[in-house]
């Protein structure tokens, strides 16, 4: 591509795309996937939870080789997992962003260069 797109559309992108990389590093602690709470029986017979409330568990699901995996995570590993989670999904979000941005500014450059020929 011999020269940079013009424009308010450009302008936009461009910026758009600097805010992001400039934003978003690449930390080493972000986590794929979601977390959820689910509520379960423990098994025991004298438990509280064979007749009324359940037990709370914290799971990870993410993929990983293409296949889906889920994790059993301590209730007090929750909070910090759940940032890592957040963290990641922000950051993937970022990087669709600067691709799609990418994207645009390529089209908009092939745009402008016919507009020009003619």
């Amino acid at each position: 591509m011999n020269r940079e797109p013009q424009g308010p559309q450009a302008t936009r992108w461009r910026k758009l795309k600097s805010d992001l990389q400039r934003r978003f590093h690449i930390p080493d602690d972000l986590l794929p996937g979601s977390l959820t709470r689910s509520l379960t029986r423990c098994g025991k017979p004298s438990c509280h939870c064979a007749d009324g409330e359940r037990h709370p568990a914290w799971t990870l699901t993410f993929m990983s080789d293409r296949k889906r995996r889920v994790e059993r995570i301590p209730k007090e590993w929750a909070p910090d997992v759940r940032r890592r989670v957040e963290a990641g999904r922000q950051f993937r979000d970022a990087v669709r962003d600067v691709l799609t941005a990418n994207a645009e500014l390529l089209v908009l450059a092939r745009q402008q260069r016919r507009k020009r020929r003619r």
